[in-house]
């Protein structure tokens, strides 16, 4: 378990997490009032939380599956990233991928945060690439009989 600052300025709790086994925690609305989306419609909304990670690590932010199934809101920038040196406040950018308007109220589950570690990539220029069996297949290549 790792140690993370946050400071916390909505009028809810803490992240957290679901069950024992849950990799994302539930990421709440931070409104004064309530916020319409229309179909086809973003904005974004602020969680009032503002954090800091250790070197190494980011914070993704991802839809929630209930919603994206029941309402159709998704997350636009899927997954959202927060980067270590980020200080500012986590805002989420939600879409209604729905016909019918949707209404975000304050303090609802708007979408789960998992915090990871990542790698950083030195390049080495070359010539060409070492041969696999895949080779440059892609875009449902594997699918093909």
């Amino acid at each position: 378990m790792m140690n993370v600052r946050i400071v916390n300025k909505s009028r809810h709790p803490l992240p957290g997490y679901a069950t024992p086994l849950s990799a994302g925690m539930d990421i709440r609305a931070n409104l004064a009032e309530p916020v319409e989306l229309q179909p086809l419609e973003r904005k974004l909304i602020p969680t009032g939380l503002y954090i800091s990670l250790p070197e190494g690590y980011e914070a993704q932010m991802r839809p929630r599956s209930g919603m994206a199934l029941k309402h159709g809101i998704s997350l636009l920038n899927t997954p959202g990233t927060i980067d270590a040196d980020y200080r500012g406040e986590i805002g989420v950018i939600l879409v209604n991928l729905s016909s019918e308007p949707f209404t975000i109220h304050d303090g609802e589950r708007i979408c789960q945060m998992v915090v990871a570690a990542h790698s950083r990539v030195e390049w080495t220029p070359v010539e060409e690439l070492d041969d696999t069996g895949r080779g440059a297949g892609g875009f449902g290549h594997t699918g093909k009989h």
